[in-house]
C-alpha cells in the first residue's frame, strides 16, 4: 500500500509539462508559421520549363497549401551549376524552403546528394527514411533506390526530391507541406536563456 500512496504522490509533485514550457506536437505546429516561402529547382539534363512536369507539381501543390512560390528554376546534372543555383535561390529574400526535384538516384549523372548533402547542416534523417517507407507502398522494393534527404542550411530548409511527378507529388503531401512549418517553428526557436 505504501508504494502506491508513494507513486500517487510522486505523479502529483511532478510539473506538469505546460510547467515546463515543454509544447505538444500540435502546440508546435499552432505555433509555426503559416505561410512559407518555396523555391523549386529540377535537376535536369533534358527538362525545359515547358515539359518541367515535376517542378510544375511542386509548384502547383504549394501554391495549393497556400505559400507562396517565390522562384523556380531548371539546371543541368552537375555538381558545380547545381550548387550554384541552390546557393542564388537560397539567398533570395522571402525563401523558407528549397525543394529541389531529380538526380537523387544511382545513374552516373544522379549526383544531387554529392551537390547539396554538405549544405545539410542538420539532416532530417526521417525524411528519407519515411519518403522510402511510403515510395515502397507505390513501387516496391524500387524505393530503395532513392536517396531523398532533407535538412537545414541554417534556418531553411532543403529537401531532396526524386524526378518522377509521382515520387513529388508523395513527399509534398505525405511529408513536407505537413511539416515544413513545424520543422522550421522548430529551426527558429530562440535558445532558453
Amino acid at each position: 500500500m505504501r508504494v502506491s500512496q508513494n507513486r500517487t504522490l510522486s505523479r502529483c509533485s511532478r510539473p506538469s509539462r505546460a510547467s515546463l514550457g515543454i509544447m505538444s506536437a500540435e502546440q508546435h505546429r499552432r505555433a509555426a508559421p503559416a505561410v512559407l516561402g518555396f523555391s523549386i529547382l529540377t535537376v535536369s539534363d533534358t527538362r525545359a520549363e515547358r515539359d518541367d512536369t515535376s517542378g510544375n507539381a511542386l509548384r502547383e501543390l504549394a501554391a495549393r497549401d497556400g505559400h507562396r512560390v517565390v522562384e523556380s528554376g531548371i539546371v543541368r546534372d552537375d555538381v558545380a551549376a547545381i550548387r550554384e543555383a541552390a546557393r542564388r535561390l537560397l539567398e533570395l529574400p522571402g525563401v523558407d524552403v528549397l525543394v529541389v526535384t531529380g538526380g537523387t538516384g544511382f545513374s552516373p549523372r544522379d549526383v544531387t546528394l554529392e551537390a547539396l548533402g554538405s549544405m545539410l547542416e542538420r539532416p532530417v534523417e526521417g525524411f528519407g527514411e519515411l519518403f522510402r517507407m511510403l515510395s515502397f507502398q507505390q513501387v516496391g522494393a524500387a524505393s530503395m533506390l532513392s536517396r531523398a534527404a532533407a535538412g537545414l542550411a541554417g534556418t531553411k530548409a532543403i529537401f531532396l526530391l526524386p524526378g518522377s511527378p509521382k515520387a513529388v507529388k508523395l513527399a509534398m503531401e505525405a511529408l513536407i507541406l505537413p511539416e515544413a512549418a513545424h520543422l522550421l517553428g522548430q529551426a527558429r526557436r530562440p535558445l532558453a536563456s
